[in-house]
């Protein structure tokens, strides 16, 4: 698997995780955090285009709405969430109601509230393009951080570490 590959050696480590410079533990393991997030961000733009034909952005919205156990989120919520403005989120969702991909509902009792929905289509595409998606972020891991640095992200993110889905 391409999690415990050996870090490549063309690649030089992570600056962060020295130790030596002026930032404290915390910051230091935010941008190893950061630089982590870039690196798999970049890659798995292209696997996200070609699985799902949706921006990244709306792939971060399809995620999020997965990750209900029931029902959907308001619209306000999910804003908040991804740290969107509003006015961008709602052409997101637009552009995603229109791929047949989420749905959106007024709330019972609250004129301006709206609330986001999978669709079933959404569904099924997430769940045919996950194994891809998965593996994309596996390898992107691998390739841009040595095995001390995926150590440390999976100490910060427990759930990377696999243990809490059986992996």
């Amino acid at each position: 698997m391409a999690a415990h590959q050996e870090h490549p050696t063309d690649l030089p480590e992570c600056p962060f995780t020295e130790g030596s410079g002026l930032l404290p533990a915390e910051l230091r393991a935010w941008m190893v955090l950061l630089a982590a997030t870039g690196a798999v961000e970049q890659r798995l733009r292209a696997v996200v285009k070609e699985k799902l034909d949706v921006s990244h952005d709306e792939f971060l919205i399809l995620c999020l709405l997965a990750e209900q156990p029931e029902g959907g989120l308001r619209m306000t919520r999910v804003a908040e969430l991804l740290g969107r403005p509003k006015t961008r989120l709602t052409y997101q969702i637009a552009c995603l109601q229109h791929a047949g991909l989420v749905s959106r509902r007024s709330v019972c009792g609250d004129k301006r509230g709206v609330e986001v929905t999978l669709t079933d289509k959404a569904r099924h595409l997430l769940a045919e393009a996950s194994g891809p998606l998965a593996e994309t972020v596996t390898q992107s891991l691998a390739r841009f951080m040595g095995p001390d640095q995926r150590e440390a992200l999976c100490a910060l993110v427990p759930d990377l570490s696999g243990e809490s889905r059986g992996g």
